[in-house]
């Protein structure tokens, strides 16, 4: 039977359709299964892989070009090698003891091993738990943290790994790392994948931990363990490693200070995520989350010596400017003597306390319930600092019985008994003081019902200031600019200016001394009349015909002034600003009497041209300046100057070692030591001075009022400064038993300061260095020394009386008329030098200014 042939048709042309007719040849063909779905699948096949590669071509250009874009302002990773974190700029004292620091970033940094295992596991734990095996960006995390976004509408979680957040806060600004912008991510991914291919991971978390803010101004956990514990990284509990771990994502919100019970619930949650991990057991977690936070908020520590360390600050930043001054964790090596300023200190409280007894209880309190107050959040500038026993710190009083007076320092408790008052001449406390009241306190050894021993104090504004510098290199060994650097950081030292009283005569003398005076020659201590100015001594009496060396002892004021219209005032003025006074001082002749005002810095550089054999040394501050891998960025060579002969110096020393010997300092010779100075009264006794010396330091001590009230009747200079200046010296002089004047050795002139004289230039330094002061207005080259006036004898000498007074024999002819007259200097209050922002320049500061026209002591 034949096989039935089977035809297939052909598709129809357009237009025209045709069947072709069998061909006898033609073998049968089996029509095949579903011929019309083959092709249209091959052809959505290739459609389908030809859509795929135009995809991943779009995405990788885009990829490509959003790389390009987003990492071409990118910091470059090897920058990181580099990189050193914003640290202190630390100061040190000539024995390289640390003194003080300056920084706008509290942080220690630490290595690795230092960051207690159990800390590295918090924080990993909270932040980050596949740390240990990312490559820097986490991808389930993100696509976590995007769907939770999507539900909850917002962007609630974030998706940061560690290495993000260091990326975050090492390359991009404040403002720019707190966004959440899209393009700030995307940055964040491209430096974290860098960071992970250039570094370890130990590497990366020793950069974390020592670069994160954790609130309250502390960078790193370190500086945060010390501030929030009292105790290193490497030693934290559970417990406070967690409460550390929790503060990176809010240190502000989570913070133990500010917000206790949200720090509280954050730490447990820490703690909770250690214990799912398996890092701590269940019993660890349960013990943990049932503790307090327990801070040991550990205080600042004060600066021993702040408002020096305010004047190397500005000069510093003169120097290198702000930034890299807190930031660049610079090494500066200063002149300061630690041991003589923690002296100086305590000198000048004592000294300014022992004043206030002399003077009585005046019962001048402020009271925190009378302003209005609430006494329980009360806080004292003072107690923003550590203090400890011997220190005088304001408190606020509790409670008062008859025999008993609570107070608070902070949070300790402060107790005093009857013999803690007695010097007010009350014997109840209950007369003296009132719950709220502010008192001034000095904080005694031990503890007694319940608190710290203390004494009463008063603080009636009474302010003391003192600064010691070496004599041949200039550096300041100590400098105490007030009583309270927490109440007023105004440097009295160096910016205020205040009358001298009779500590200007030794400018007065030296002119005399150039103009041929000897210490034997005789002046005539009586009654005289310059025009209408009628001076008188401090004592009101005369003591007739006396040497120049007793006239300048004695501080005899007839004297001072004869010599000055001898001489003429104006060579006087010439000869201060030749010791490096920048004042502008008022030619009139009770200048002579200390009617100008100058700085304590410009008085104790003036003085210690004497001992110096004439030569003057520029204050300085700063011995040298490294940077952090110990390269010295600059140095401050001394700077000299010969202000006036040897000749003249060591007659001048005669007349400076007198009166610490048999003088108004004689006090100062209990120190056996060779000593020279002067003391310092002004008007109505509203400033105390002493400025002397040893044969290697000079030193002074100014005392007063910032109102330039009276200290008091018989407040001088020898009753108010001495007793100050005579602590610090006495430590000074420790172990220089042997030590003399250049003039007592029979030598010339130290190496130093024979380069000076011989005309050698000041050393070049690396750098112009600010003052602590104006420039000196120097007169040029120094004065050449007088001959001696022939003949042996005595002479007599005096200036040329005004009409009608009296006449003295044998007067050495006068140079200038003596008839000075006398005006007022015109009102106005002390040049502020430096002058610091105006909160910090004392309110009272700017009365109107008297000549120095009595006292002379």
């Amino acid at each position: 039977m034949a096989t039935p042939i089977q035809y297939v048709e052909e598709p129809q042309t357009l237009g025209r359709s045709h069947r072709r007719e069998p061909d006898p040849e033609d073998k049968p063909v089996k029509a095949p299964k579903k011929p019309r779905a083959q092709k249209p699948r091959r052809k959505l096949a290739g459609k389908a892989a030809l859509a795929i590669l135009i995809v991943l071509s779009v995405v990788t250009g885009s990829l490509a070009g959003l790389t390009l874009v987003y990492s071409s302002d990118l910091p470059q990773i090897e920058d990181l090698e580099r990189y050193r974190p914003s640290t202190t700029t630390d100061l040190y004292d000539q024995k390289g003891r640390v003194i003080g620091a300056f920084a706008l970033q509290r942080r220690i940094v630490v290595n690795y091993n230092d960051f207690a295992p159990i800390l590295r596991k918090a924080v990993v734990s909270i932040e980050d738990k596949d740390f240990e095996s990312h490559g820097g960006i986490n991808f389930w995390r993100i696509w976590g943290a995007a769907w939770h976004d999507i539900r909850s509408k917002g962007r609630a979680q974030g998706a940061s790994t560690l290495t993000m957040q260091l990326a975050r806060n090492l390359f991009f600004s404040a403002d720019l790392a707190r966004s959440v912008s899209g393009m700030r991510k995307i940055q964040e991914a491209f430096l974290a994948i860098q960071i992970e291919r250039t570094f370890t991971k130990e590497q990366i978390f020793t950069l974390y931990g020592n670069q994160i803010y954790l609130g309250s101004g502390m960078y790193g956990f370190e500086a945060a363990s010390q501030f929030y514990f009292g105790a290193h990284a490497k030693d934290l509990t559970l417990t406070q490693a967690a409460l550390l771990a929790g503060l990176p994502k809010g240190p502000y919100a989570y913070s133990p200070i500010l917000n206790p019970e949200k720090a509280l619930k954050r730490r447990n949650l820490v703690i909770s995520e250690m214990e799912s991990d398996g890092l701590i057991t269940h019993a660890e977690a349960g013990a943990a989350r049932g503790t307090g936070l327990g801070l040991k908020l550990t205080q600042p520590e004060g600066s021993v010596a702040p408002w020096f360390q305010e004047e190397v600050r500005r000069e510093l930043e003169k120097q290198f400017g702000s930034e890299q001054v807190h930031e660049s964790g610079l090494r500066v090596d200063t002149t300061l003597d630690l041991d003589l300023q923690k002296t100086a200190n305590q000198a000048v409280l004592d000294g300014v306390a022992t004043y206030e007894r002399r003077h009585g209880w005046n019962g001048k309190l402020d009271n925190v319930i009378a302003d209005g107050n609430d006494m329980e959040s009360y806080k004292h500038p003072d107690w923003a600092l550590k203090y400890s026993p011997g220190d005088y710190v304001h408190a606020v009083v509790t409670s008062v019985l008859p025999t008993m007076v609570r107070a608070r320092i902070g949070s300790e408790e402060v107790f005093m008994q009857p013999a803690d008052w007695q010097w007010t001449g009350q014997r109840y406390a209950d007369a003296l003081l009132k719950p709220g009241d502010v008192i001034y306190v000095h904080l005694q050894d031990g503890f007694e019902g319940g608190g710290r021993k203390a004494t009463l104090e008063q603080d009636s504004g009474a302010q003391g200031a003192l600064m010691m510098m070496d004599n041949t290199t200039g550096d300041v060994l100590a400098m105490v600019g007030g009583r309270d650097y927490s109440v007023s950081v105004f440097n009295r030292a160096t910016q205020a200016e205040r009358q001298t009283g009779s500590s200007f005569k030794p400018y007065v003398y030296t002119t005399a001394v150039e103009d041929g005076v000897k210490p034997d020659d005789v002046i005539v201590d009586g009654p005289v009349s310059f025009g209408s100015y009628t001076p008188h001594n401090y004592e009101n009496d005369y003591k007739g015909a006396m040497t120049i060396t007793n006239a300048f002892a004695e501080s005899r004021n007839i004297p001072a002034l004869k010599l000055a219209a001898r001489v003429g005032i104006h060579k006087v003025i010439d000869m201060a600003h030749r010791f490096g006074v920048t004042s502008n001082i008022p030619a009139y002749l009770p200048v002579a009497l200390g009617a100008a005002e100058i700085t304590l810095e410009e008085q104790v550089a003036s003085y210690s041209v004497f001992p110096n054999d004439g030569i003057r040394v520029q204050p300085r501050l700063i011995r040298k300046v490294s940077n952090a891998d110990g390269i010295t960025l600059w140095e401050d060579p001394p700077q000299v100057k010969e202000v006036i002969s040897q000749q003249t110096a060591r007659t001048m020393m005669t007349l400076l070692r007198a009166v610490t010997a048999h003088g108004t300092g004689a006090a100062a010779s209990q120190l056996n030591h060779p000593l020279g100075g002067k003391t310092g009264t002004t008007s109505d006794y509203t400033d105390a001075w002493f400025l002397g010396f040893s044969p290697s330091v000079t030193c002074g001590v100014w005392v007063g009022f910032d109102s330039r009230e009276s200290l008091g009747e018989k407040e001088t200079g020898a009753k108010a400064a001495l007793p100050i200046w005579m602590a610090v010296m006495k430590q000074a002089i420790v172990g220089k038993d042997n030590e003399k004047f250049l003039g007592d050795q029979g030598e010339q002139k130290a190496p130093l300061l024979q380069a000076s004289a011989a005309g050698a230039a000041a050393p070049v330094k690396t750098g112009a260095r600010p003052s602590m002061s104006k420039p000196a207005a120097m007169a040029g080259a120094a004065a050449a020394p007088r001959p001696p006036v022939a003949g042996s004898g005595a002479k007599t000498v005096t200036a040329v009386p005004a009409q009608g007074a009296p006449k003295t024999v044998n007067a050495a002819p006068s140079t200038k008329p003596g008839v000075v007259p006398a005006p007022r200097p015109p009102a106005g209050g002390p040049a502020v030098r430096q002058a610091l922002p105006a909160a910090s320049v004392p309110a009272k500061a700017k009365p109107a200014v008297k000549p120095a026209l009595h006292p002379g002591r």
